[in-house]
């Protein structure tokens, strides 16, 4: 920086010459240098004071447009879901196989609150408890007036419910649009679909999910939302499963039965057209899972699939069926049936102590459900090769069903297969299936010997199979089946115009601590028809049934099951497009008509 003089001698020397004072230039250039020293701290003061006020300026309008937002719009409450999360609550709708509407979704309101804000807490307490008797006016002011800033009350409202909270009419009380699951055919089909709950949750919308039964094992695929409008069709006819359900629970209230289920199959593709499960629940209104006691007491429990019984004599045509498969005989070679067979400590004997010995056709050991002839079967097939066949018929595993439920329900089986275990496993003692394993198992004999995996979903053509029986085989065990009802323990299971095929099976109920519950039964009867050419598999069972219509209880399914499933059938059959064959009388003969 170039400095300049305060007396500069040019100027010094031409003033002296000219006769004036020196003094004056340095008290000029003095003066000069301040004013312009001054004017560069004006012009940065002046810069600095403008950069300060835009920056202020800047920040009110920052907070200032902030502060409008929040005023314009409702607070939300606190959100488990991550940062930018959007919360969607669409969810496909669920039809059954011709495309009624099983579960859908329904715009509601949920009801939440802002204590701060309330004028009268007290009041809004007092009313509240007034609305929803579940809700005590003391717990609802606690709550108001413990310094929080957001209270959720209730999930859903009724819009009956949202207008009487709205007369109310305190700033403090606010609702949240979102959808929910509706399921507009109540009871019917509760365990298949089981129900949906709220997952996470905003003001203004709410995730839903599945909680059990279809809605739970199919979550991902209701919930994807390039699915969300393509309805998920189900295996379930509405119609039939009316149908089987009032049977059912007719036939358990006369039956004094505790519980019962029902499947009816498809034979030919595997599709479950009917399940019901009794007790049952409404899904609109899912009651609480029981925290202690016999799961199986609670309504949620699923007899069809969770229900794991010993079912008795129904499993004898699988022994006379691997008996034929392997050669050993067929439906006409005498087996010994001399009763009591004695296994070393163990004594194998008849129902009500009878002996249908010496020797019985294979035929009639199915017919007269001889333990003795079926245990002598057994032997003959030797346990391991049982084993790979009960095995080839899904008996030793879950039954892969689209439900939560099913992945858990596991066939219950010994520790060690020994010869006693072989034969009382030939006759469904020793180890426990579910009735849809043995829809399921009893499918794969009516429709010539192939295993389909069962379905609850709409198949819209037969799926491939694992063959285990040969057609003949599979034919000559329908035919026995037949004739069980013609002349044997199922005798009521006849249904005219239906040609009804079936086994009956009654067994003592295994006790919680180990041993068997002589009073108490699980009553089965696995029927297949029409029996000529098999359409459909029905099983139905009976927990603890009881026909109390003699002067003897009888406990037997011959007595209980089976009369039931008839009905069902009689119901059900015409529904499934069957037409009943018709037997005509021969032209010769006379029939005498009063007047």
């Amino acid at each position: 920086m170039i400095r300049t003089p305060l007396r500069p001698l040019a100027r010094i020397l031409s003033a002296r010459v000219k006769g004036e004072n020196p003094d004056h230039i340095e008290r000029e250039n003095i003066r000069l240098r301040a004013e312009s020293t001054r004017a560069k701290a004006q012009h940065r003061a002046e810069g600095r004071l403008l950069v300060l006020g835009l920056a202020f300026f800047a920040a009110f309008m920052v907070v200032g447009a902030r502060m409008g937002l929040l005023a314009a719009s409702e607070p939300m409450e606190p959100r488990s879901a991550g940062l930018g999360a959007e919360i969607s609550g669409r969810r496909a709708d669920i039809t059954d196989r011709n495309g009624r509407i099983l579960a859908t979704n329904f715009s509601t309101h949920a009801l939440y609150a802002h204590p701060k804000q309330m004028i009268d807490p007290a009041r809004v307490a007092l009313e509240l408890s007034a609305l929803f008797p579940d809700m005590k006016a003391e717990d609802l002011e606690r709550r108001f007036t413990d310094g929080r800033s957001f209270l959720w009350l209730r999930k859903k409202l009724s819009p009956e419910q949202m207008q009487a909270v709205h007369d109310i009419g305190d700033p403090g009380l606010l609702f949240g649009p979102r959808d929910m699951r509706l399921y507009p055919n109540g009871k019917l089909a509760s365990h298949i679909l089981g129900g949906a709950s709220f997952g996470v949750e905003g003001v203004h919308s709410a995730e839903v999910i599945g909680i059990a039964g279809v809605e739970r094992a199919l979550d991902s695929r209701l919930r994807d939302p390039a699915q969300a409008a393509t309805p998920l069709a189900l295996s379930i006819d509405m119609t039939v499963q009316t149908a089987m359900h009032e049977v059912l629970e007719t036939g358990m209230r006369m039956m004094n039965a505790k519980a019962a289920a029902g499947v009816l199959m498809d034979v030919h593709t595997g599709e479950v057209l009917s399940m019901v499960s009794l007790p049952d629940f409404d899904p609109n209104d899912r009651p609480t899972p029981l925290l202690k006691g016999d799961p199986a007491d609670s309504p949620l429990f699923n007899h069809a699939v969770q229900g794991v019984y010993e079912l008795g004599s129904t499993f004898k045509i699988f022994t006379t069926s691997q008996a034929m498969e392997l050669g050993l005989v067929d439906a006409h070679t005498m087996v010994d049936a001399d009763a009591p067979l004695r296994w070393g400590k163990h004594r194998i004997g008849e129902y009500g102590s009878k002996n249908y010995g010496p020797l019985l056709s294979v035929t009639d050991v199915i017919v007269k459900s001889s333990n003795v002839g079926t245990a002598n079967l057994a032997l003959r097939i030797g346990g391991e090769r049982q084993q790979e066949f009960f095995k080839s018929l899904g008996l030793f595993d879950p039954v892969p069903l689209e439900l939560s439920e099913a992945t858990g329900a596991a066939p219950i089986l010994p520790k060690r297969w020994a010869d006693i275990v072989t034969i009382t496993a030939s006759y469904g003692h020793g180890m426990s299936a579910s009735p849809m394993h043995l829809a399921s198992a009893y499918s794969a004999i009516a429709n010539g010997g192939v295993l389909l995996t069962p379905t609850l979903l709409r198949r819209d053509k037969p799926p491939a199979g694992k063959r285990i029986l040969s057609s003949e085989n599979a034919r000559a065990a329908a035919l026995m089946l037949r004739q069980v009802v013609t002349r044997g323990t199922a005798s009521f299971g006849e249904v005219e115009g239906y040609e009804v095929a079936g086994k009956t099976g009654t067994a003592d109920k295994v006790k919680r601590g180990g041993g068997y519950d002589k009073g108490k039964n699980i009553n089965t009867f696995a029927a297949m028809f029409p029996a000529s050419d098999p359409q459909y598999v029905l099983v139905v069972t009976l927990d603890e049934a009881s026909d109390n219509s003699s002067t003897r209880p009888r406990r037997t399914a011959g007595w209980t099951a089976v009369p039931v499933a008839a009905e069902v059938i009689r119901r059900t059959a015409p529904l499934l497009g069957l037409r009943p064959q018709i037997e005509y009388a021969p032209l010769n003969e006379v029939s005498a008509v009063s007047q």
